[in-house]
């Protein structure tokens, strides 16, 4: 195996471990769409956010999966992942929430290298910088 193809498989492999949690999260939030929207209400979020979620979370996964504006899609998701830990995972006094804090923050550090981590040779974008 060449470099170009074990650096673009490793790139591959990452986007696929990396989005595979955020579609998965979207998809289970659709089939449990009242009980989600119960339990952000619980916390003070409003329910009327859970449509853009459902949209961040399918959307940036498969976006980071295609290698589609994948800065844009990890940006967002990064920020989203600091956020709902935030907002969802901070009672430290709870063990099982503290882990879900620190997957969240990991996540968010793995989607910033994938901001600053420059172009993926296996996507869309680098079909459409191909073309262009």
């Amino acid at each position: 195996m060449n470099q170009f193809t074990a650096n673009a498989s490793t790139q591959l492999t990452g986007r696929v471990l990396m989005s595979s949690i955020f579609i998965m999260a979207g998809i289970n939030k659709i089939s449990g769409y009242a009980g989600t929207q119960g339990y952000m209400e619980s916390v003070g979020v409003p329910g009327a956010l859970l449509p853009l979620v459902i949209l961040l979370e399918v959307g940036g996964g498969l976006a980071i999966l295609l290698g589609w504006q994948t800065r844009i899609a990890a940006f967002l998701l990064a920020g989203f992942s600091v956020l709902s830990a935030l907002i969802f995972h901070a009672n430290f006094g709870d063990q099982t929430q503290s882990i879900l804090f620190m997957k969240n923050v990991a996540m968010a550090g793995g989607l910033l290298f994938l901001v600053a981590g420059g172009k993926h040779d296996w996507s869309i974008d680098a079909m459409r910088k191909a073309g262009a």
